[in-house]
């Protein structure tokens, strides 16, 4: 299976749909909670290319985007070939 990163904050809802679809296909992730900034959100923003919404999501090491990209792949049926499923 794929290593799936996805750095969020609390209280936010594309990160709680973007978590509750990985948890639908019995995918486990890496959580980063940037709420209150840090080294972890610097990081996002390189990693990202200066992406500084939430969520920021990574597989295998590969940006993919935010929730509703993650959303699309879904529906274009080419996330699952990403996580391998």
């Amino acid at each position: 299976m794929a290593k799936v990163e996805i750095y969020t904050k609390a209280f936010c809802g594309y990160c709680a749909r973007a978590k509750a679809l990985f948890r639908d296909k019995g995918v486990t992730f890496e959580e980063y909670d940037i709420s209150m900034g840090g080294p972890k959100r610097e990081e996002m923003l390189a990693r990202s290319n200066g992406g500084m919404t939430v969520p920021q999501i990574f597989i295998d090491g590969a940006h993919i985007g935010g929730s509703d990209d993650m959303a699309a792949l879904n529906r274009q049926g080419k996330l699952d070939a990403l996580l391998g499923l």
